[in-house]
């Protein structure tokens, strides 16, 4: 007879309640992944994009990879904006061969250098006589403190005042251009932060994790004041939450807490494909023609906290 603590293990009682219960979770992860799935958003635009200019920045992989090679497949102009540009013209003929669109070039642009980001607006102003959409997919989360060559931390530099200048240097463009559009891919995990607008560049944070979070959070106040700045421009800004998605930002997690993080999201999370859904909606869609200062989520509009929708903080962010 086996035994532990005193219970008989070889009970077909206690067989039957343990079989019970591993049926009964894999049944319940099965629905999970299944509720997942069928809640998933996808575009239903059958909008063609052929004589429009798109820039997507971090286009070599993820769901950029995925929303670049949608835009193309729609007869766009994709610029894929990226760090290195010898893998981004691997992605670039890999995107041609599936789309069996020619029009696809790819540009270096590094969000965390000022410089890099002022050479590049310079070259899509000088070569460029348009652009209809401008998509900041870029992101980064460091586990370790970083600093950027300008002083900035790297995760803020990267997912905020990177963008932040890149469109300023670029909105003369998309006037000219208009009706344009730009979107930001922000996140729902912004709800695990808060923001103190007299510190957005914190080089010693001792949970630098953490500013990925607050990132997110800046991007959405930085979308709902540029919308109100551009009031009447006929260019739009909205952001959007793309899911939690299986994707290369996960790949600094450390080891050992990656073990289970892994095996959640090879079960649970958006592949690249469902997560740039949103990302492709807020670009195309027509019935978004004119919105402007919106969150999205599985490619319908959602509400914000009432922290993260205070104009008055947003103007501050923009302003500072």
């Amino acid at each position: 007879m086996n035994k532990l603590m005193g219970i008989d293990l070889d009970s077909p009682y206690l067989q039957a309640i343990l079989a019970v219960l591993v049926v009964g979770s894999l049944t319940a992860l099965s629905l999970l992944k299944f509720y997942v799935f069928v809640t998933c958003g996808r575009c239903g635009s059958k909008a063609k994009m052929k004589g429009k200019t798109v820039i997507v920045t971090g286009a070599t992989g993820g769901i950029g990879k995925e929303t670049a090679k949608n835009l193309a497949a729609r007869g766009a102009r994709v610029i894929i904006a990226c760090r290195n540009t010898d893998y981004g013209n691997q992605v670039r003929d890999e995107l041609v061969k599936e789309t069996n669109n020619e029009n696809i070039v790819v540009k270096k642009l590094d969000l965390a250098s000022q410089k890099s980001i002022r050479e590049f607006a310079k070259d899509i102003n000088e070569s460029e006589s348009r652009l209809d959409v401008l998509i900041h997919n870029a992101g980064t989360a460091e586990t370790r403190s970083k600093v950027s060559e300008d002083g900035l931390e790297l995760t803020m530099a990267t997912n905020h005042f990177g963008p932040f200048l890149l469109t300023h240097l670029l909105i003369d463009l998309l006037k000219r251009s208009a009706p344009s559009r730009i979107v930001v891919v922000a996140s729902e995990l912004y709800r695990l932060a808060s923001v103190n607008l007299n510190k957005l560049n914190p080089v010693n944070s001792f949970i630098p994790t953490y500013l990925y979070y607050v990132s997110k959070y800046v991007n959405i106040y930085f979308t709902l004041e540029l919308a109100r700045r551009l009031e009447g421009t006929n260019v739009t800004a909205n952001c959007l939450h793309p899911g939690m998605i299986d994707s290369g930002i996960w790949r600094n997690v450390p080891v050992p807490l990656s073990w289970p993080l892994k095996l959640i999201i090879k079960s649970f999370f958006k592949t690249p494909e469902q997560g740039c859904q949103t990302s492709v909606h807020l670009a195309v869609s027509e019935e978004l023609e004119g919105v402007s200062g919106k969150y999205y989520m599985d490619c319908r509009e959602r509400g914000l906290t009432r922290a993260a929708s205070d104009m008055a903080k947003a103007k501050k962010n923009a302003c500072d």
